[in-house]
């Protein structure tokens, strides 16, 4: 569809009444492929707070309507966006895993007037790339900046940064590059993998050579992290002591069941764990369950999601069901509450969610691997990229 072709059925999709009866809410995830427990996630985690709140606001009634991305593609994602738009009439978007698909869809919020709020896809430019994004999940900055600070603290000297090539995957080799080198450790090996790679051995040996006493590793989760775990322990960095240090994104609890054993005692830094212990994560998990979640089937996607729907309510009820863009989104500036993984708030500087990140150890409970909070806790966390708060 041509640029001024979009435009006009753009405008058309947006005439008409100020307000409506029903809000439709469009949501692109990984429903299929690969990644579709993630895209799962985003929709028990909606239907588990429709369920709690009620699917109204105000006097509006609200809708989601659920578009397949299946994996890493822009252009289809760009083309849902504008299917949604313009076909379906949503009056806001969500969802979006990868970073590609996000910064695809971005440049059409401004000309349909549209906001976006973003459950998963991880780059600290994304926000930058229109004023109508927010974002309930987490950066791969927010995230680093503790890994790299737990590393040091661990006794850390040199090591080895393994990510993949692409936005997540830079922003987080650049995050724990800069932290780690400031508080005195070397990067003796920095490494971007191919998302498409399936081989890690190569990887494993460059930096057995580098002679590193730590691997920091960012790989989205899903297949990879499988194949890296596999080669960590086959190539025999695992048994000669070689710390393995990640973010929570190669450990979920939805691929601890396939990486097995091998998993015990991976350190991880995340904001979020299926096992954090609180009344609001009780209650989701509950809600989760009576939404189709199986005992492993909770992810991170699921409560940014869930924190999502809470946040797009809010966006309603302030503009009684208007579509205004800047109003919606400043209504939610400074926003704060306490949700499952903890307090958080709606930065009004970035529009990015601030919040405590954990620093979880593998552990095996009642024979079951869970990402276990050590008690350490680095709270209110911004994105490190953006803001300097």
């Amino acid at each position: 569809m041509s640029r001024s072709i979009l435009a006009l059925a753009m405008m058309a999709a947006m005439a008409g009444p100020a307000s409506a009866d029903v809000i439709k809410v469009g949501v692109i995830g990984t429903f299929s492929g690969p990644y579709a427990l993630f895209g799962k996630n985003f929709k028990m985690g909606i239907d588990a707070w429709v369920a709690q709140n009620g699917n109204k606001v105000g006097g509006h009634s609200v809708e989601f309507v659920y578009k397949d991305e299946e994996g890493p593609n822009p252009a289809k994602s760009k083309a849902l966006a504008q299917e949604l738009i313009v076909k379906d009439k949503v009056q806001y978007l969500a969802g979006i895993y990868f970073t590609p698909n996000a910064m695809a869809v971005a440049p059409l919020l401004e000309e349909s007037k549209t906001p976006l709020i973003v459950m998963n896809a991880a780059t600290s430019s994304i926000v930058e790339k229109s004023p109508y994004i927010v974002r309930t999940s987490f950066t791969m900055w927010q995230n680093t900046v503790p890994a790299a600070k737990t590393a040091i603290k661990n006794g850390a000297k040199k090591a080895a940064i393994a990510v993949s090539d692409y936005g997540p995957g830079i922003d987080a080799e650049a995050a724990f590059k800069k932290t780690f080198e400031a508080d005195g450790g070397a990067v003796v090996e920095a490494i971007r993998i191919p998302l498409n790679t399936t081989d890690f051995s190569p990887i494993m040996q460059k930096i057995q050579a580098a002679g590193a006493d730590t691997i920091f590793c960012f790989l989205p989760s899903g297949p990879p992290t499988i194949g890296f775990f596999k080669a960590y322990v086959d190539n025999g960095l695992k048994a000669a002591g070689v710390k393995l240090m990640s973010t929570g994104d190669i450990v979920t609890e939805i691929d601890l069941p396939s990486i097995g054993d091998s998993s015990l005692g991976v350190l991880s830094t995340y904001h979020y764990a299926v096992s954090h212990q609180s009344p609001e994560n009780k209650s989701f998990l509950e809600a989760m369950t009576k939404a189709g979640a199986g005992p492993d089937e909770v992810a991170m996607t699921g409560v940014a999601a869930y924190d999502a729907a809470r946040v797009i309510y809010k966006m309603i009820e302030a503009t009684n069901g208007q579509r205004d863009p800047a109003k919606a989104v400043d209504s939610v500036k400074g926003m704060n509450w306490v949700s499952p993984r903890g307090s958080v708030s709606i930065d009004p500087e970035t529009r990015h969610i601030r919040q405590n990140v954990y620093l979880r150890e593998v552990a095996k409970v009642d024979g079951k691997l869970v990402n276990k909070e050590t008690g350490v806790v680095f709270s209110d966390q911004p994105d490190w990229a953006l803001s300097k708060r």
